[in-house]
């Protein structure tokens, strides 16, 4: 993914989630790829996919059984 579509995702991310600290950062190895960070720490995954010229993108989070513990 390109800056500009990094940049425009993060800043809508924020806004949904009202976390100012999220960050959205390229994953070095798949083009398609970007990780989603909320005060440095992993906590998504974000895939563009493109189809018939459609854009879209996939946010994937795990929540592990040990966090709900936490919460």
């Amino acid at each position: 993914m390109k800056k500009d579509e990094l940049a425009k995702l993060q800043a809508y991310l924020r806004k949904t989630f009202g976390a100012s600290k999220l960050e959205v950062r390229p994953q070095p190895k798949k083009e398609d790829m970007a990780e989603v960070f909320i005060g440095g720490e992993f906590v998504a995954t974000l895939y563009r996919e493109e189809e018939e010229g459609e854009v879209s993108y996939q946010f994937q989070m795990a929540i592990l059984e040990m966090d709900l513990e936490e919460a």
